[in-house]
């Protein structure tokens, strides 16, 4: 059930993780104030290190970005499995 679960809601947590990021950059300062800062640390890397190594840095920045991009996925998708799990107990308790 669960993989058939996972494909089902792809679409619906890319959706969602895309709304939550928009909220976040209109009402989240601390994340904004990150955001900004990691944008300058990595410019910053960029000048810095040599020219052989840019592509290096920007390998790694894209794999990085990866991995959290699937950890959201997820755990946004555990939230979901431990709703279901969650509703299924309260129902056999209560039944």
């Amino acid at each position: 059930m669960y993989n058939s679960l996972e494909v089902l809601l792809d679409s619906l947590i890319r959706n969602r993780i895309e709304a939550l990021y928009s909220d976040l950059l209109k009402n989240n300062t601390s994340y904004n104030q990150f955001s900004s800062d990691r944008n300058l640390y990595f410019k910053q890397l960029h000048e810095l290190l040599p020219q052989d190594v840019h592509k290096t840095l920007f390998l790694y920045d894209d794999a990085d970005l990866s991995v959290q991009t699937i950890l959201e996925r997820e755990i946004y998708l555990q939230g979901f499995k431990d709703a279901l799990q969650l509703h299924n107990e309260l129902n056999i308790t209560s039944n």
